[in-house]
């Protein structure tokens, strides 16, 4: 008989949910702080750089500096600073000082993020492992498309520091969760900062990684344009984007839920085959669904958001399960991580040069799926090179999720 899902994976979950807050709430509150700190608006949108390239570049930094005996103590301290910071967001008065406050939430977020996966793989049976990892995506789905319109109403009634006190809390009270139920973590292998480092050596953790990359570089690099693509002329009048955005938002949370069952009977690497390859086509059908109608064009787009957030669930399990017995999970993890903020930030770039040469809404589609397709071509040739042969692999993941 199969034990459940611990609790401090929920509690995790919950922390996580604060996570997708706080990444994408600062945008909606840019104007409310422009005013506030008399500030013009390009210095307010740094807000949103500096918690990216903390949760991007600075996170794998600390992870790879976190000490292999110090696990548990790591993810509630990364949880600590997270939450200390958002408070502190709310109290300073100059601007460089909120700047500063948050680059350190994002270095938070980032290092608990990674922690938090592993901590889970760490407290969870094998083969529940992947369920507990999309629990807590599922979260940070959740607070993105659900918590941040929320954090936003209440910004709007009582004022913008009150979004960060909401996302505060909810870390304070995954933080007291994490006190009582996380256990002590077992000590990872000790490893020189330096050996750490051979992990970008590894082929197959590169792939993975290249995968990731180019997963974002299409589903979020689009998402940054699904509103000049929606409105574009060519698509008939349409009166609001919003719709569009919660389809988007609201497949990426059933797709977190959806891909936990999946992952304990689908090897990994195909189902990430399987996942870029829905992604590619999705994508490549949202111009063609988008001329016959723009509400059929929800149908590509629900689907769109739904494999994009489920894809980390097995890739972050198979980063995981790789690199497990060596120590550096957490790393591996985090790196993912930093992929998918890069490619989120190649995609925007790339899709703004296309607007820049005046392309059709269609053309960032179908780029964005040609991308998808890069990656999905790769993922096939990670398939081959796995060891499990295609035909076996749903029937082997079967058997490794039976007691």
């Amino acid at each position: 008989m199969q034990r459940k899902t611990p609790a401090s994976v929920y509690w995790i979950a919950l922390g996580a949910f604060a996570l997708g807050m706080a990444s994408f709430v600062t945008a909606g509150l840019v104007p409310m702080i422009e005013r506030a700190f008399s500030v013009s608006v390009g210095a307010a949108a740094q807000l949103v750089t500096v918690f990216a390239l903390a949760y991007g570049i600075g996170s794998p930094v600390c992870v790879a500096l976190l000490p292999a005996q110090r696990q548990r103590f790591g993810l509630l301290s990364a949880l600590g600073i997270f939450v200390l910071a958002n408070v502190a967001s709310t109290i300073v008065d100059d601007f460089a000082a909120l700047l500063v406050c948050r680059a350190f939430a994002g270095l938070g977020a980032g290092v608990y993020l990674a922690a938090g996966i592993s901590a889970c793989a760490a407290v969870s049976e094998p083969h529940r492992r992947g369920r507990g990892i999309a629990i807590i995506m599922a979260g940070m789905a959740s607070g993105t498309v659900l918590g941040v319109p929320l954090s936003l109403l209440l910004a709007e009634q009582s004022g913008w520091q009150a979004a960060l006190w909401f996302i505060a809390l909810l870390g304070a009270g995954s933080w007291l969760g994490l006190l009582i139920k996380l256990p002590e973590l077992p000590a990872a292998p000790q490893m020189p900062l330096r050996n750490k480092l051979l992990l970008l050596e590894n082929p197959k953790v590169v792939n993975i990684l290249m995968v990731s990359l180019l997963a974002a570089v299409s589903s979020l690099g689009m998402y940054t344009f699904i509103v000049p693509f929606i409105t574009d002329p060519g698509y008939a009048s349409v009166d609001s984007v919003t719709p569009y955005l919660w389809v988007w938002g609201l497949g990426g949370v059933a797709g977190s839920f959806m891909i936990a069952p999946l992952v304990e009977r689908i090897e990994g690497p195909v189902l990430i085959l399987i996942i870029m390859l829905v992604l590619t086509v999705s994508l490549l059908a949202l111009p063609v669904a988008a001329a016959v109608s723009p509400w059929l064009a929800m149908i590509p787009i629900a689907i769109w958001g739904g494999v994009g957030w489920a894809l980390q669930v097995p890739q972050n399990n198979e980063l995981i399960s790789a690199r497990e017995r060596h120590g550096d999970g957490n790393l591996a993890v985090a790196l993912n991580e930093s992929a998918l903020y890069l490619g989120s930030a190649a995609g925007a770039g790339a899709g703004g040069f296309l607007l820049m040469l005046n392309m059709p809404g269609w053309a960032l589609a179908i780029c964005a799926g040609a991308v998808a397709f890069l990656g999905t071509v790769l993922q096939f040739i990670n398939v081959r090179g796995h060891k499990t042969p295609f035909a076996g692999s749903i029937q082997n993941a079967k058997n490794r999720s039976i007691d």
